[in-house]
Parts: C-alpha cells; sequence; structure tokens
C-alpha cells in the first residue's frame, strides 16, 4: 500500500495509475526500501503504458507518478537521469509533518510561476499555468473555484497583499507582474540600458534556451518582445516541422539571435550540430564578443554530453562560422599547449638543458659549471646492423677496406 500525505496528485493516481500497476508499485517501493535511491534505468523496462505527452515506460511513469504523490522525492540527478529516494529520507520529519492548506499551496505555486518567468501577464497559453488551481471539483479545494477562476483569485491576492507588482512595458499591450523580491532586479535592468551596459555589468554570453526553459514558457511574450517565433516541434509530424525535431533558442546576452539544433550521437561518439539559424539581420562571425561565447557553449554542452567532439554542418551558409570557431580552437590550443625548450644537443640528453648564449666554454650565465654531456652506454648490435654500419663507414674512408 501506498503510503505518504494524501494531496490533489495522490488522489488522481491512487484512482489511475497506482491501481492499475499496483504490483510493480509495491516492487518499486520495496526495492527503494531496501536498496536505496534508484532511477527508471535500474530495473529492465516494461511495456509503455499512456502517460501525459506520450507512451512511455511503465517504471519511469510509476517512478515520476510516485513523487508527483509526494511519497519519493528526487534524491538527485545523474545527467538525465532523475534518481529517486523516499522522502522521509530526503527532508526532516517536521517539514513533512507540516500541513499546508490548500489554498496557500496553490497560491504558492502561482507565485512560483511568476518567480520562474520574471514578467508574465494574466493570459497565455493553458500550458503556462497548470497546477496553479484546482482541476476540478473534488471537495478538497479549500473555498477555491476551479480552473482559471481559482488562479485569476489567488492573483488578486497576490497583488493586494504587494507581493506581485504590476508593471508595464514599452511596445507591448497589456500589464505584465513582477514578483515585488524582483524590483531591485528590475531598477538595475533599467540603469544599465539608460547607461547603455550589458546586463549585469558583464561580457554578454551564450546560452541554448531548452524547449521548456521559463524564458519561452510564453510565447507571446517572446514575439512582442524579442520579435522571435518559437514553436517546440518536437509533436509536430516531420513532414509539417518548420525547423527541426528539437530546435533550441540561441541566448546572446539579452537578444535571442538564432536557433540550433544539437544531436548528442552516442553510437558516433559526437555533439552533430543538425543545423542553425540566425535571425535577421544578426551576423555571427561579425558580432564582437559572439563566436567566444558560441563556442564556449557548444563546448559545455559536449562535456554535459559526455561525447568527444563536435560535428559541425557541412552546408555553404555556415562555412565562414565553422572556419571561424574552428580558428579559434586551434588558438586556444596553441595557448595552453607546454612550450619546448630550446636545446644545445641534438641528443635526448641534450633536452633537459636550455641552450644558454654568452656563458664561458662549460659554464652556465649564472656561472655554475655546465653538466658534461651523459654518455650512451655501447650496445652490441645486431651482426647484420654492424655489417651495414661497416660497409658505410669503409665508403667514407673510416675503416680500411
Amino acid at each position: 500500500m501506498v503510503q505518504g500525505r494524501v494531496g490533489p496528485a495522490r488522489r488522481t493516481h491512487e484512482a489511475g495509475a497506482f491501481g492499475e500497476h499496483a504490483p510493480l508499485v509495491e516492487e518499486l517501493l520495496d526495492r527503494i526500501r531496501t536498496s536505496g535511491p534508484m532511477s527508471s534505468t535500474d530495473l529492465a523496462p516494461r511495456p509503455a503504458i499512456d502517460w501525459y505527452w506520450r507512451p512511455t515506460n511503465q517504471v519511469r511513469a510509476l517512478l515520476e507518478a510516485l513523487a508527483e504523490a509526494g511519497v519519493l522525492g528526487l534524491s538527485r540527478r545523474d545527467g538525465n537521469r532523475r534518481v529517486y529516494d523516499l522522502v522521509e529520507r530526503l527532508f526532516p520529519s517536521d517539514a513533512l509533518a507540516r500541513e499546508i492548506p490548500v489554498r496557500e499551496g496553490f497560491r504558492h505555486k502561482l507565485l512560483s510561476r511568476h518567480r520562474a518567468h520574471g514578467l508574465l501577464g494574466t493570459g497565455g497559453s493553458a500550458e503556462l499555468w497548470w497546477g496553479t488551481s484546482p482541476r476540478d471539483a473534488q471537495g478538497f479545494e479549500d473555498g477555491l473555484p476551479i480552473k482559471s477562476a481559482g488562479r485569476r483569485a489567488l492573483h488578486a491576492e497576490l497583488v493586494e497583499s504587494g507581493t506581485l507588482v504590476p508593471v508595464a512595458v514599452d511596445g507591448i499591450g497589456g500589464l505584465r507582474f513582477v514578483p515585488a523580491a524582483h524590483l531591485p532586479t528590475l531598477a538595475q535592468a533599467k540603469r544599465e540600458v539608460a547607461a547603455g551596459e550589458p546586463p549585469g555589468g558583464a561580457a554578454p554570453g551564450v546560452a541554448f534556451l531548452a524547449a521548456l526553459d521559463p524564458l519561452v514558457w510564453d510565447r507571446d511574450l517572446l514575439r512582442s518582445l524579442y520579435d522571435f517565433d518559437y514553436i517546440w516541434e518536437v509533436y509536430v509530424p516531420a513532414a509539417k516541422r518548420r525547423w527541426g525535431y528539437y530546435v533550441l533558442p540561441i541566448l546572446f546576452g539579452d537578444r535571442i539571435v538564432g536557433r540550433i539544433e544539437p544531436r548528442i550521437e552516442r553510437k558516433a561518439n559526437e555533439l552533430r550540430i543538425a543545423g542553425l539559424w540566425w535571425e535577421d539581420p544578426f551576423d555571427p562571425v561579425g558580432t564582437p564578443g559572439f563566436l567566444e561565447a558560441f563556442r564556449a557553449a557548444v563546448e559545455a554542452l559536449r562535456a554535459f554530453g559526455g561525447v568527444a567532439r563536435v560535428a559541425w554542418p557541412r552546408v555553404a551558409r555556415h562555412r565562414g562560422l565553422v572556419r571561424a570557431v574552428r580558428t579559434q580552437d586551434a588558438g586556444r590550443r596553441r595557448s595552453l599547449r607546454p612550450r619546448r625548450m630550446r636545446t644545445s644537443l641534438g641528443s635526448p640528453y641534450g633536452r633537459l638543458r636550455p641552450r644558454c648564449s654568452g656563458a664561458p666554454e662549460g659554464r652556465t650565465l649564472n656561472g655554475d659549471r655546465r653538466p658534461a654531456p651523459r654518455s650512451v652506454p655501447d650496445r652490441p648490435l645486431h651482426p647484420r646492423v654492424a655489417a651495414l654500419d661497416g660497409n658505410h663507414r669503409r665508403r667514407r674512408g673510416v675503416l680500411p677496406a
């Protein structure tokens, strides 16, 4: 039997996944209790079941459900793999024993959504607001209306208390809302814009925005603020895709300047850049500071993926960019390569002693006696090698005929 606090997610999964797959749920919990944290790859995969966006391995789906229900928690991540453990091993008992009123819990979720994005309004797609208000009436709503009506009520409470502050953005219709705790950051941004300084006073860097990154949650804001139209096409049929399967926006400083489709190819042990597109009129080669920042972002992604090399696109329109990045890579490798000392002797033993000009014979520049060259002990040669060496020396007149 699944133990834990009963909440909306718990009730949903009790009526669905936990009942339908009870033997596997018990197997997963028994394994974690006896063997410690586990990930979905620690058990052989089971037949896929319908799960949110697409059919998913039962082990992975049920571990996620147990985490949503508050039975398991995230112990750590190994790369992209989530490793789960019992919540009582991860959190203090007094924290687990605390009962959070339903209304307060949903208010916290709504405020967290605003904190993560930083400039949300009150509208947008439904995905923006999932989990911030009750989805249906189950008798545990704590007086909140369901769906968008509940969210609007909580939003009004946050604005009335001063936790959310309305702001107007030039060129964008409607109000946006900033968490009061972020107002110093907003004031700093206004000063930097007025002074023409980069954000945070640091050189702009490059980031590849994940498809679910908070900055790209609000597609309407991307279009109005950045003039950037982004659709995550992973669920779009291949024939209807405009860009690609997993294309990510490229953020440079405070601008979105292009798109990249990176693919980690495990069999080839490489990060393959399947596609690159730049927003008009951005010039990736001619923009100061971009190439080095872009190269660093690609290298960080390669290291994260644990592959050995980067495979760049082999198309004419990217030839200049790839050549410039490779030139930077070569220069960086040369700067990191240790310099070899020039030596006064051609033998392997002479490599240990730098050449010193201007010193007396047998002395170094500081007057110390120069050590004599080490002698190489004679070793008997193979008879055939000795014969060849003798013939060569006779031809030079060193040995008698």
